[in-house]
C-alpha cells in the first residue's frame, strides 16, 4: 500500500483516521500500534526483496507476514468478542477450579498458565445457534460441544428476552469429560474456547480491519479518489472478556486470542485493570475469501 503524505496528511486533518498513529494508517507509528513486529516486516522483505522503482505491494502479504510471525511466537489467550452467558446448572453457584494451559501449542518453552474456571461462563454468540444450519459443529439446544480443556457440556435450555434474543444457555457439564478422565476422549465435532464470567475482565476491543477496500486507493478510474474506498468497517469496538492472565499484559504484548485473531495491548490507553486490545491481523486472510 503507497500513499503519499499530502493524501497522509488530508486524512489526518479531515479527521477521516484518528491521527499518524491511527492502527489503520500505513504509517511506522500505525503500524506499531497495531501490533506489528520488526520481524515479520523482516520476513516481508525476506519475500518480496528490494527494488529502486516504485511498485504497488499488496497488503495481504504484509498481513500474510505477520500471521506467520505471530503463529509462530505469540502466546495464546482465551477472549470472548461478542459474549453469551452459558450456565452449568449441576454445578455450585460457588464452584471455581483452576485449570493449566499451554501458553503456546508448539512451544513448551513458553511454560503454562492458569485460567479459573466457574459454575458461570462466556463464550461467543456466533458458537450457539438454536435452529443451526446445515453443518454447524458447534452448541446447539440439545446438542453438546466441547469446551476447550474443561469438558462437554450440553445445553439444555435458553433463556431469552422479550424480543427473542438469546440471554442465557442453561447447561450440563458432564462430569466423566473432564480433563484427564476417561470420558474426555469421547468424539464431539466442535470445540469452543470461553471465559470464566466470574474472573474475566471487560475489555474494550478494537477490530481494526483494512483502511480501505481496494488494493489500489490512488486509481483514480471513473472520477474516484481514495476517499471513495475508504472502508466503512475499518474500525469496530466492542467491550468483551478476557482471562486474567491476557488482562494483566503490558502495553505493546500481543496475543493470539484463540479462534479469534492476533491482538496486541494498546501502547497508550491499556491498563492493567482497563485493558484495550487491537487487533493486529484476522486468524485467516478473509479479504481473499471475499473476492
Amino acid at each position: 500500500l503507497v500513499m503519499s503524505k499530502r493524501k497522509l496528511m488530508a486524512l489526518v486533518t479531515d479527521k477521516l483516521v484518528d491521527g499518524w498513529d491511527d492502527p489503520r494508517m500505513p504509517t511506522l507509528q500505525g503500524i506499531r500500534r497495531r501490533g506489528y513486529t520488526a520481524s515479520a516486516l523482516k520476513l516481508m522483505v525476506d519475500r518480496v526483496g528490494i527494488s529502486k522503482q516504485n511498485s504497488l505491494l499488496d497488503i495481504s502479504i504484509l498481513e500474510g507476514a505477520l500471521r506467520d510471525d505471530l503463529d509462530a511466537h505469540a502466546p495464546r489467550r482465551m477472549a470472548v468478542i461478542d459474549p453469551l452467558k452459558v450456565v452449568l446448572t449441576n454445578l455450585p453457584e460457588d464452584h471455581v477450579e483452576t485449570l493449566r494451559f499451554a501458553n503456546h501449542p508448539k512451544d513448551e518453552s513458553q511454560g503454562e498458565r492458569d485460567i479459573p474456571f466457574s459454575h458461570a461462563l462466556w463464550i461467543e454468540r456466533e458458537d450457539f445457534e438454536e435452529v443451526p444450519p446445515p453443518g454447524f459443529k458447534r452448541l446447539t439446544l440439545g446438542g453438546e460441544v466441547r469446551l476447550r480443556g474443561a469438558g462437554i457440556i450440553r445445553c439444555d435450555e435458553v433463556v431469552k428476552d422479550a424480543d427473542g434474543r438469546a440471554l442465557a444457555l442453561h447447561c450440563t457439564l458432564d462430569p466423566a469429560s473432564r480433563p484427564g478422565m476417561e470420558g474426555a476422549n469421547r468424539k464431539i465435532k466442535g470445540t469452543i474456547h470461553w471465559v470464566s464470567a466470574k474472573h474475566g475482565v471487560p475489555a474494550e476491543i478494537r477490530l481494526y480491519d483494512r483502511l480501505f477496500s481496494v488494493p489500489d486507493p490512488d486509481n483514480d478510474a471513473g472520477g474516484k479518489t481514495y476517499v471513495d474506498y475508504l472502508n466503512p468497517g475499518s474500525r469496530k469496538v466492542v467491550t468483551g472478556y478476557v482471562e486474567p492472565a491476557a488482562a494483566c499484559a503490558t502495553p505493546e504484548q500481543g496475543f493470539q486470542f484463540e479462534r479469534s485473531g492476533y491482538f496486541v495491548a494498546d501502547r497508550y490507553d491499556h491498563q492493567p485493570g482497563a485493558p484495550v486490545f487491537n487487533r493486529s491481523v484476522t486468524l485467516r486472510d478473509t479479504w481473499t475469501q471475499k473476492g
